[in-house]
């Protein structure tokens, strides 16, 4: 790697820790939902290296429980039996701000939520997070060429499960490049209106169709010891 491409990297990486730690100041007085949400091994370190240039990057033929740095606990096994509702009930969104907690296996994904510019998105995903139904599902999907996304909420494990109920889209950004930048927590979907539970987290920037309602940000990962 050339020292300037070297450069890049470390001014990109140091642009990204910068505007986590403005975020993360900013935030004192909030309410929090922490679903135990366990992530695949493999997504979540893959996440993590994006965002610490300094490790080595992960492909998804690594399947081992173990890096150099960090360690995992086993990867959950998909919840078939996941209950189904026929709408979500409506929650307090009252409160200035909210955090979204995803435990995983190897840390913590910390979210701040956008409940102003989608309220129907983050009243069902904090309903569903209250019903237990995001415990102990797996990320099912990560890809890593063109589109940098790690999908999960799919209590199957398989990409075609749901709540049981479909709501419509919001939030929906211009389309442009990069419109969907690292960080951003948007909902996955089969169409216009087709929303139910199974969400993702760009890792790295992303130009999508403008389709997919973002509803937060990650503002944090906590590394378990």
């Amino acid at each position: 790697m050339s020292s300037s491409n070297k450069r890049e990297r470390e001014l990109a990486r140091a642009k990204r820790e910068r505007q986590v730690n403005r975020a993360t100041s900013a935030k004192r007085k909030r309410g929090v939902f922490a679903p135990a949400a366990l992530i695949l091994v493999i997504a979540l370190l893959v996440v993590w290296n994006k965002w610490n240039s300094e490790q080595t990057s992960v492909t998804p033929s690594q399947s081992n429980t173990q890096s150099s740095s960090i360690y995992c606990g086993d990867a959950p096994i998909a919840n078939v039996a996941a209950a189904s509702f026929t709408k979500p009930d409506k929650m307090d969104l009252s409160k200035k701000s909210y955090q979204w907690v995803l435990n995983t296996n190897c840390g913590q994904i910390v979210i701040e939520l956008d409940h102003k510019a989608a309220p129907t998105t983050v009243n069902s995903m904090l309903f569903l997070t209250e019903n237990k139904f995001f415990d102990n599902t797996p990320c099912h999907r990560i890809t890593t060429s063109g589109l940098f996304v790690l999908q999960c909420g799919d209590p199957t494990g398989v990409g075609s499960g749901g709540p049981g109920y479909k709501f419509k889209d919001e939030n929906l950004p211009k389309q442009k490049e990069n419109n969907y930048p690292a960080g951003t927590i948007a909902m996955a979907n089969s169409g216009p209106g087709t929303n139910g539970s199974q969400f993702f987290i760009v890792y790295d920037d992303t130009t999508l169709g403008a389709n997919y309602t973002i509803f937060g940000h990650v503002i944090r990962i906590n590394q378990l010891e």
